[in-house]
């Protein structure tokens, strides 16, 4: 049940509103669902904060990992990795600019902001 038109963008080091610890574990059970319901987006895109999860040492690194295995396309900000010193920590994932993010948002048929 791939969802190719969607794409998925994460702007936080991890989901929702609540604390460090609790936002990344939702958002590694997301994750994780999202791939074992084969419910794949065509994209993700990593933004702002959100980079941070994309990098060395992120709990969600390897669900991501296995994600961009299974043909997901993510796409991490240049500037943000720049801003926040994280161009060398890049676990997963193209690094981008914010062109690729809205040809990604132009392309997708849903855009969910997580």
């Amino acid at each position: 049940m791939e969802q190719l038109d969607t794409l998925i963008t994460i702007t936080r080091a991890g989901m929702g509103h609540a604390d460090e610890a609790l936002q990344q574990k939702l958002l590694g059970v997301w994750l994780k669902l999202t791939l074992e319901n084969g419910t794949l987006p065509g994209a993700i895109a990593c933004y702002t904060d959100g980079v941070r999860m994309a990098c060395e040492g992120s709990p969600v690194l390897e669900d991501l990992k296995a994600l961009e295995a299974a043909g997901v396309h993510v796409i991490l900000c240049k500037t943000c990795l720049d801003a926040l010193g994280l161009t060398d920590q890049v676990g997963v994932g193209v690094v981008g600019g914010m062109g690729d993010i809205l040809a990604a948002q132009v392309k997708a048929q849903k855009v969910v902001p997580l």
